[in-house]
């Protein structure tokens, strides 16, 4: 590597600093809403695809369900928050390796297999940009490989309908051990508007068992990076619900 790559690869002229150092970049993520203990959204009937609900008569935020739609910050009776990060990706069960899911022996050098499970384009377009200059996954050690058959993590997109489910099994069973699945985007993660349906579940897990979720419609190249370093141990997983305050009913609902 000539002295000038080197140089733009340290600076960050021509790679992301992420996760070496926050990206300050514009426009890298559409952000996630945010729920203070404090806050106290109206009824739930806002949201079109569920992620603010209630438990009880308290708000709950659930990630895995937004869509970006921003429709629970823009309206005037609303009081949701947003963040504008990006390290949204969550391991399923996080205490049951204290070293992320894939643990040391792969920390320096993890392939990865997409399969792109019905999904609308979205999400598989933000996935093949972690693999360009900008983003550059390779220096930290992940490369994408065209066979399941030489592949530590499994990167699924889409809700996974019924025709797609065999073919999602197959790749998984091919896969060596140790092996994770990281499930990217809302479909992936619960059917989002797709299902539960006549013909498609509610994501990845109800076919393959899933290590870390990725949540966003779509989550930006830097959401996928940060999955993967977090279920090789690199980085902590992030809590995916959030609670509120008490639900305030609408007036003259």
């Amino acid at each position: 590597m000539s002295k000038w790559v080197w140089k733009g690869l340290r600076t960050g002229k021509k790679t992301t600093l992420y996760p070496h150092a926050p990206e300050t970049a514009v426009g890298v993520s559409p952000g996630l809403p945010q729920l203070e203990p404090e806050s106290t959204p109206n009824d739930p009937c806002f949201c079109p695809s569920g992620a603010i609900g209630r438990e009880g008569e308290i708000a709950q935020l659930d990630m895995r369900r937004c869509l970006h739609c921003f429709r629970c910050v823009r309206s005037a009776d609303q009081r949701a928050g947003w963040q504008e990060g990006y390290e949204w990706a969550a391991a399923k069960q996080p205490d049951t390796n204290e070293e992320g899911g894939l643990g040391s022996a792969f920390r320096h050098s993890v392939h990865i297999r997409t399969v792109d499970a019905g999904a609308c384009d979205a999400c598989i377009s933000e996935v093949k940009q972690i693999g360009k200059p900008y983003y550059n996954i390779h220096r930290l050690g992940f490369f994408i490989t065209p066979t399941p058959r030489q592949a530590d993590v499994l990167l699924v997109v889409g809700p996974v309908p019924d025709n797609m489910a065999f073919s999602l099994k197959k790749a998984y069973d091919a896969m060596p051990t140790p092996k994770a699945v990281i499930a990217v985007g809302a479909c992936a993660l619960t059917g989002s508007v797709f299902g539960p349906s006549f013909n498609c579940g509610s994501g990845v897990a109800d076919v393959v068992p899933v290590d870390v979720e990725i949540p966003g419609c779509p989550p930006p190249p830097l959401a996928v990076i940060h999955g993967l370093l977090v279920a090789v141990g690199r980085k902590p997983s992030a809590p995916l619900v959030f609670k509120g305050g008490p639900m305030q009913e609408r007036s003259g609902l």
